[in-house]
């Protein structure tokens, strides 16, 4: 499991790192600054939660396997739903599809963040030393 996490963590940053690049480069002549702004929230939490998943990863005997992959699916739907329906969201002048329709998935792919972080938190303060 721990591999897996962790190959997630890297292409997560990966793509965050390069979408970016991509927002502050090619995309400021096509996006208004709001659009801008919330492009880059999106890139600002998926960076986040590719380092959250890198320190799961990482963490060793800390969390239970059944825990890490409850963490683990929370968050990778929660950047999905969360960031990718931003990334969709602000890019409608560049795709000319209007995406309007997902504007409720993202605050449902913050829930699934916020979720994770109180998994964590509860899991770890239950955790007996």
């Amino acid at each position: 499991m721990e591999r897996k996490i962790i190959a997630t963590a890297a292409f997560l940053g990966l793509t965050a790192i390069i979408l970016g690049a991509f927002g502050a480069h090619a995309l400021k002549n096509y996006l208004s600054p709001e659009q801008l702004i919330s492009f880059e929230t999106g890139v600002k939490y998926q960076i986040y939660h590719a380092l959250f998943l890198l320190f799961l990863g990482l963490s060793g005997v800390l969390l239970m396997d059944k825990t890490k992959k409850l963490l683990y699916w929370l968050v990778v739907l929660g950047v999905i739903l969360f960031s990718g329906s931003i990334y969709l969201l602000t890019t409608k002048n560049v795709t000319g599809i209007d995406f309007k329709f997902l504007g409720p998935i993202t605050p449902i792919g913050g829930m699934l963040l916020i979720t994770a972080w109180i998994v964590l938190f509860v899991k770890v303060l239950n955790k007996k030393s």
